[in-house]
């Protein structure tokens, strides 16, 4: 193939001018790449419902302008959770829900980054080598929060976001937390704030975070838990693992931590671009032709210069679907006094030692029209043409049992 589908020009303003989407090159390259390889269940899932998102494949309904009577079609989203173009309202409902929770305190962003030379492992180990980032991230900061040396002496807060993706798309395994500035003491009898620009030391915690993983590979490995694909025949071996991680024990990890911005709405805000993003957004790419993609991306090598990267749309496609999570797998957790399972007690608490009044849930309209509008203030049922009347529904569009929705099972959870 060799056939433009759709340029995006870096500085068209024009919101009617066509938007090259990922979905568009799934579309294109999708059918050859599914035949040529082997492809999880979930990768496959997430591929057939970016390709069908607002299609006629899904079904919908027309509408009609009640003064113009314009109509339109308006096909059903897949809600897959790779999906660019399924994320708007779950970010928004998310961000809503959580500012009920925030506390009058600053709030720090570490970043825990897992090695490259690990990445092989973790692609064939995702559910297995993912949850243990996880776990061992959260014990690590809740181990330095319980001990007084460090200032604080009590229980953490945090939520944390996993991204496995950089800029170009490529493997890049890292979990973002959000910690509220401050603990609360164990027994619940005081509010142990944190230095105004410092958590912890984070050479120490690096030190401390990246035992703790290894040992956890380690035990993994031990109790059977990995497996050894082909290409990882060699690291089956119980002696060649070991050298491997042994390097990697004497090596330092990355991890970075960012003071407390000006306020916890702006952490807030800050945290909800991580939580709801895939690898790629549709705004980013630029063109499709002869067989490659061309993407922008920023080079934090470069003082964060915006740049193109272009791709053979086959690696395109690869890079893409190497940060499909398995299936269930849930990307946001909450721990210590944000844990689901006493956060509504130990968040009053907070409050009051803190002196803040509790922030009311939001409600939440049963209608999908005006819950779009609630949480983004964009109103979808006025007319585009007229901009006078009201868009209702005059037709339904048949599309497939809900259970039978490609990504019906890869709907994006918020639990810990």
């Amino acid at each position: 193939m060799s056939t433009v589908i759709i340029t995006a020009p870096s500085n068209a303003t024009d919101p009617k001018r066509l938007a090259l989407e990922v979905a568009d090159v799934f579309r294109q390259y999708g059918p050859a790449y599914r035949a040529g390889h082997v492809l999880s269940r979930q990768q496959r899932r997430a591929m057939n419902a970016i390709e069908a998102c607002r299609t006629a494949a899904l079904g919908g309904h027309i509408e009609e302008c009640d003064r113009c009577s314009h109509r339109r079609p308006v096909y059903n989203s897949c809600r897959n959770r790779h999906c660019p173009k399924c994320q708007a309202l779950a970010k928004a409902q998310w961000l809503a829900q959580r500012q009920a929770e925030l506390l009058p305190v600053g709030y720090f962003h570490t970043v825990f980054t897992l090695p490259h030379e690990l990445n092989r492992l973790l692609a064939a180990n995702q559910a297995v080598l993912y949850a243990l980032l996880f776990r061992t991230a959260a014990a690590a900061l809740q181990e330095f929060a319980a001990d007084p040396q460090y200032g604080l002496g009590g229980q953490l807060g945090f939520t944390a976001v996993l991204h496995t993706w950089d800029q170009k798309l490529l493997y890049h395994v890292h979990l973002h937390c959000v910690i509220a500035g401050g603990a609360l003491a164990f027994d619940g009898s005081r509010w142990i704030a944190a230095q105004r620009n410092y958590l912890f030391p984070v050479q120490v915690l690096s030190q401390v975070f990246r035992d703790k993983y290894l040992a956890g590979v380690r035990q993994a490995r031990a109790s059977g838990q990995l497996c050894f694909p082909e290409e990882l025949t060699p690291l089956e071996n119980a002696a060649a693992l070991a050298e491997l991680l042994g390097q990697l024990a004497s090596k330092e990890w990355v991890l970075y931590t960012q003071p407390p911005w000006a306020g916890p709405e702006k952490a807030l805000d800050y945290l909800s671009r991580y939580t709801h993003r895939v690898a790629i957004s549709n705004h980013r790419l630029r063109q499709l032709q002869d067989d490659r993609v061309t993407f922008d991306y920023r080079d934090r090598r470069d003082g964060d210069r915006l740049k193109q990267l272009t791709l053979p749309a086959t690696e395109f496609v690869r890079r893409f679907l190497l940060h499909v999570v398995p299936e269930g797998f849930c990307r946001i957790r909450h721990y210590g006094f944000l844990g689901n399972r006493h956060k509504e007690e130990r968040l009053a608490r907070c409050r009051e030692l803190l002196g803040a009044a509790a922030q009311a849930l939001p409600e939440w309209p049963r209608d999908s029209c005006a819950l779009l509008l609630q949480l983004t203030g964009i109103d979808v049922t006025r007319c585009p043409h007229c901009r006078a009347g009201r868009m209702v529904v005059v037709e339904r569009l048949p599309g497939p049992e809900e259970s039978a929705v490609p990504g019906a099972g890869g709907r994006s959870s918020d639990s810990s």
